[in-house]
């Protein structure tokens, strides 16, 4: 077991009180840890809604970009509006002829 290679040494027999109530907590906390970190691996609904909010946050400021950009460019909206008035215009000045 690779896992047991890496654990801390256990108290020796001769070890006091203090040292195995010290033992003994910090087993516990590490054993908290554990569980805390496969509640959270097994928690399928919550890591898709953190997957979810993310998505939208990215999407959320490509939005921003997007509209960013469309505004430090409105020459291009503005010319499409004259180019399309100036064709209606002139189909209107067409057809009365």
């Amino acid at each position: 077991m690779a896992g047991a290679d890496r654990l801390p040494p256990e108290p020796g027999p001769d070890a006091g009180i203090d040292e195995l109530q010290s033992d003994i907590d910090k087993t516990r906390s590490e054993l908290g840890d554990t569980v805390a970190a496969l509640s959270d691996k097994l928690d399928v609904k919550g890591r898709a809604q953190h997957k979810a909010a993310e998505t939208k946050h990215a999407v959320v400021d490509r939005a921003h970009a997007a509209t960013d950009a469309a505004k430090a460019k409105p020459a291009v909206p503005t010319a499409a509006v004259v180019a399309v008035l100036a064709a209606i215009g002139l189909l209107w000045w067409w057809r009365r002829r």
